[in-house]
């Protein structure tokens, strides 16, 4: 296999693994045709084979920069040769002049001898393409995707003509005779594309003139019945209601540690130290011990008050929702009701934005009040179990030393 093939399975194996699916312009299938071209250019134009090889490298690598983005891609491209070139045994002095037809593909230098001219021409070949203005969309979603560059058809057609009219130029024989008058076609056709497109502007002002007034009353309407935006109103409550329930598995975990280590406690004193209670000798740990049992307890029962659930009567009227009385987002309220009832009042919420809004401000003010009394019992189970433990182990100390 000679280097061109090595370089060819080289490059395709790079782009497929490595090259972002952004990159819908500037991949294989672009290299490719300037592979091609470069080839057909430098046939046309008398080139020797050794140089037309060169040629057709510097074409294969002319765009493996894009793998780490566009700025720069035709640097990073000719090291890329080169190191490829080097590991295959590849005259330094050739690989060299593989890199700088490389360097001389970047936009707006001039071409400075004729391997420069062909290697330029070939990649600014898709300008005589048929099938330019598909290319050129191609090259607009990439830009897009991969830079946040953003441009209208009207833009995007006028950038293009500027481009073809006053930015390029080809600068070989076959470029000028062959390539050109394509060119000129695909600029003909942008004319008219533009044409169109200004044609149509014209009239989407006229048309946006004539409905002004009434667009804007009826945005003002709208906004009169709808000061809020819905998006932004949705977004609010979701993240409330996540931050309430994210507080509240807090709060449910803090009490399950705090009984599980009393009950830790408890159960440690009444096997291993209650029994010894009976012993005359230790007589001086039973008020200590009575003390620890005493918060241990105490703080089991505010743990277990700060978890436990509250469920109202779980039924409602017609009445209450024809009077908007009932959160129907309250489970409480509805688990007793049949689901004929539950599917009516729904869908009878749902037509009224003011009663469904307000659904959901009273559930999350009745979430932030358990909330609230979840964390004051928690904070009164923490303090017991903190001045317990203290006051315990102070308890335990004084009796040891008065013993």
């Amino acid at each position: 296999m000679d280097v061109v093939e090595k370089a060819e399975n080289y490059v395709f194996h790079l782009f497929k693994d490595k090259l972002s699916p952004n990159y819908i312009y500037h991949n294989f299938n672009h290299t490719l045709r300037v592979v091609n071209n470069a080839g057909i250019i430098a046939k046309a134009e008398g080139i020797n084979e050794n140089d037309t090889e060169l040629l057709v490298l510097a074409a294969w690598f002319h765009d493996t920069g894009y793998l780490q983005g566009p700025e720069g891609h035709e640097y990073r491209g000719s090291i890329m040769a080169q190191d490829f070139l080097k590991e295959n045994g590849y005259p330094a002095d050739k690989a060299a002049i593989v890199a700088q037809l490389i360097k001389s593909t970047q936009l707006g230098l001039e071409p400075q001898n004729e391997l420069e001219k062909i290697i330029k021409d070939a990649d600014c070949s898709h300008f005589a393409d048929p099938n330019y203005v598909h290319l050129s969309e191609l090259l607009r979603e990439e830009w897009k995707k991969t830079q946040g560059r953003y441009f209208s058809d009207l833009e995007w057609a006028m950038g293009n003509r500027k481009v073809l009219l006053q930015n390029h130029r080809f600068f070989t024989e076959y470029g000028k005779t062959v390539l050109q008058p394509l060119k000129e076609i695909n600029i003909a056709q942008l004319q008219e594309v533009i044409e169109g497109l200004q044609s149509q502007a014209a009239e989407d002002i006229e048309e946006v003139k004539e409905k002004k007034d009434k667009k804007k009353k009826k945005e003002k309407e709208k906004h009169d019945k709808q000061e809020r935006p819905d998006r932004g109103i949705d977004t609010m409550f979701r993240v409330t209601l996540n931050n309430h329930t994210r507080l509240s598995e807090i709060a449910d975990s803090k009490a399950n540690i705090l009984l599980s280590v009393n009950a830790i406690i408890i159960s440690i004193a009444l096997s291993s130290l209650i029994p010894k209670l009976d012993a005359p000798a230790n007589s001086h740990l039973i008020v200590p011990t009575f003390v620890m049992m005493l918060f241990s307890t105490t703080s089991i029962v505010f743990a277990i008050l700060s978890t436990r659930p509250k469920v109202t009567t779980g039924t409602f009227t017609r009445k209450d929702i024809e009077d908007r009385k009932v959160n129907l987002l309250f489970f409480g309220n509805f688990y007793k009701m049949p689901m004929e009832e539950y599917e009516w009042a729904i869908n009878d919420m749902m037509k009224d934005r003011d009663y469904l809004y307000n659904a959901m401000i009273k559930d999350l003010y009745l979430l932030g009040k358990v909330l609230n009394r979840k964390y004051n019992l928690l904070r009164i189970t923490y303090n017991i179990f903190m001045f317990g433990i203290v006051i315990s182990v102070a308890a335990f100390v004084y009796a040891f030393m008065n013993n």
